[in-house]
């Protein structure tokens, strides 16, 4: 019984921190995207600091971290929001330039504001490309909430490191089938999301 209610408390402290990590790598990331659309140097500045952020091992980045922010479940949250701002960034980025320059040039022979545009056709049309590079974060802030166990946050990863210490498979196993599992579903519940959202004629594409 204590076991089990150690698991469980252990899976709620990695869901806290993965995605609460993933939540504010979402806030961030999407207006920094929104934003590179009106400032060329402002998108050059972005990209190059996430994809320096996305070259260095994702172990590096939360040893990092320690120096300037210490242990615990803060230092672990923006090591964590480091390596998923990229993903979300950059295909946000993408999906928002590549629109058909025909599309965008009748936006505005009918009339439509910028914002209108942006409403009805550059995120419409975004949705694909920003999903994908979300649902991957997702999946990157579960793995790397196990490494953060390393800088002390807790959860699922604390007790994979005490499985392999003490060479103990099934307290190992005990922390990676239910992190397994979530990366799993967050997969799943994305793809659902995605679907439900995308528009109809970019489905098939």
């Amino acid at each position: 019984m204590a076991a089990t209610a150690l698991i469980i408390n252990a899976t709620w402290e990695h869901i806290v921190l993965a995605y609460t990590s993933l939540v504010v790598s979402i806030l961030i990331a999407l207006p920094l995207a929104f934003a590179s659309l009106y400032s060329r140097r402002l998108a050059l500045v972005v990209m190059n600091f996430a994809n320096l952020v996305q070259a260095v091992p994702s172990f590096a980045v939360v040893a990092i971290v320690v120096p300037f922010l210490g242990i615990g479940f803060f230092p672990a949250l923006i090591a964590i929001m480091l390596r998923a701002l990229l993903p979300i960034i950059k295909n946000t980025y993408i999906g928002l330039t590549n629109i058909d320059p025909a599309l965008l040039d009748y936006a505005h022979g009918i009339g439509l504001s910028e914002w209108q545009i942006h409403r009805f056709i550059r995120f419409p049309n975004a949705y694909p490309a920003m999903f994908a590079g979300i649902k991957f974060a997702a999946i990157l802030t579960n793995s790397i909430a196990v490494l953060t166990a390393f800088i002390g946050s807790g959860g699922l990863g604390e007790i994979i490191f005490q499985g392999l210490i003490g060479y103990n498979t099934q307290k190992l196993l005990s922390g990676a089938i239910p992190a397994i599992i979530l990366a799993v579903l967050i997969d799943f519940f994305f793809t659902i999301l995605e679907k439900k959202i995308t528009p109809e004629h970019l489905k098939n594409d």
